[in-house]
């Protein structure tokens, strides 16, 4: 039977939280470093030459939040490990992909994913529903968690996320939630050193409203592309397909959101070129057959349609849900996780290998101290 995702509940300042956190999830940070320093060193680079790429993102990092870099040092601290090694979970998409364009070898296991939100007339009681599937290394169902941040400074954070990570996707206590698919465009790498990807999702997590999470992700510098999903328990929902310096929005059609892989925005792909096709081919009809199954049942949606959309094998291996398949060079791939969110409620469910095991485990945040909405 496939294990659930452990839970880290964390409270206090930054550094606090951060050695709760490093403390409590030692072993799976520990592995999450391995993943990817393995990955480093088998392509050529030594220990201070990876400390070199994680340095570089360092001054942006403190200038951008200060404070979740504190949290870093804390992570580092209780689970006994490098500050640079948990620096290196929180870049390793930009970190990896560099380390390959300096080598001339292409990464072929990017961040697949499958992302929706179901609202408004979609729902069946017109609450917000929104998930993703999170399409990665298989062995990374070993080293992702469940972190809820109980904060005294801004909203309660909960979210999934590799261990010694900031965020990956997630909700707060006022109804934002977030989740977030590779894009790929020849823009990337290309303007110079950026704001790594999970600073910039926890920060959107972190703020009070919901205006200014998407203020966040709209504008904040980038590396390279990457396409988030935000939603509002109030009843609102965008996608964001953001180039490393320029956002271009989608909106939800009939109450329904989805994306996958491949840039759909027309504004978008009259100035940049689409880069991604190569690694995620089969990302063309997981968006579709995941929007032909919810619009099925539209007007009577719930969270188990949501799963049942997410469970599609059509195209397996190379489906919306992802058997482990070995990649071209040989590493595993597989939905990794799918995370099922209502905002409203601060309800998380999470499925470990979903395409092996249909079993959910159920995490949540308090929300009787905090309006669930953004006012």
């Amino acid at each position: 039977m496939t294990t659930p995702f452990p839970f880290v509940d964390v409270h206090g300042t930054p550094r606090e939280r951060g050695r709760q956190y490093g403390a409590a999830a030692a072993d799976r940070t520990r592995k999450s470093v391995e993943v990817y320093a393995r990955q480093l060193r088998d392509l050529g680079y030594d220990w201070p030459e990876i400390r070199g790429f994680v340095t570089d993102f360092l001054p942006k990092m403190e200038e951008f939040a200060p404070e979740l870099v504190e949290e870093m040092r804390g992570i580092a601290e209780g689970a006994t490990v490098d500050f640079e090694a948990v620096a290196l979970i929180n870049c390793r998409t930009e970190v990896m992909q560099l380390a390959h364009r300096r080598k001339g070898v292409v990464e072929d296991d990017p961040d697949g994913c499958t992302g929706a939100v179901i609202m408004g007339p979609a729902s069946a009681d017109g609450s917000v529903i929104h998930g993703q599937n999170w399409d990665w290394r298989a062995e990374c169902a070993d080293t992702a968690i469940v972190l809820r941040v109980r904060r005294e400074d801004g909203p309660d954070v909960l979210t999934f996320t590799e261990a010694g990570g900031l965020a990956r996707n997630g909700m707060n206590s006022v109804g934002t939630a977030i989740t977030a698919n590779y894009l790929e465009s020849d823009r990337d790498y290309k303007l110079g050193v950026g704001i790594p990807l999970p600073l910039i999702r926890r920060k959107a997590l972190e703020l009070e409203h919901f205006a200014l999470s998407l203020r966040t992700i709209a504008i904040t510098p980038k590396s390279a592309s990457n396409n988030m999903i935000l939603s509002n328990a109030g009843g609102f929902a965008i996608n964001f397909e953001c180039a490393p310096d320029e956002t271009f929005p989608l909106y939800p059609e009939d109450g329904l959101l989805v994306h996958a892989n491949h840039w759909i925005s027309p504004v978008a792909l009259g100035k940049l070129r689409e880069a991604g096709t190569p690694s995620t081919p089969e990302s063309f009809y997981r968006d579709w057959r995941v929007k032909q199954i919810l619009k099925a049942k539209h007007g009577k949606l719930t969270a188990e349609d949501m799963k049942a959309a997410f469970f599609d094998d059509f195209g397996t291996p190379y489906a919306v849900c992802r058997p482990p398949r070995p990649s071209q060079h040989g590493n595993l791939s597989a939905t990794v996780a799918m995370v099922i969110m209502r905002p409203a409620e601060g309800i998380m469910e999470v499925a470990p290998l979903p395409a092996l095991n249909r079993t959910f485990t159920t995490y949540s945040l308090d929300l009787s101290s905090r309006t669930k909405n953004a006012a």
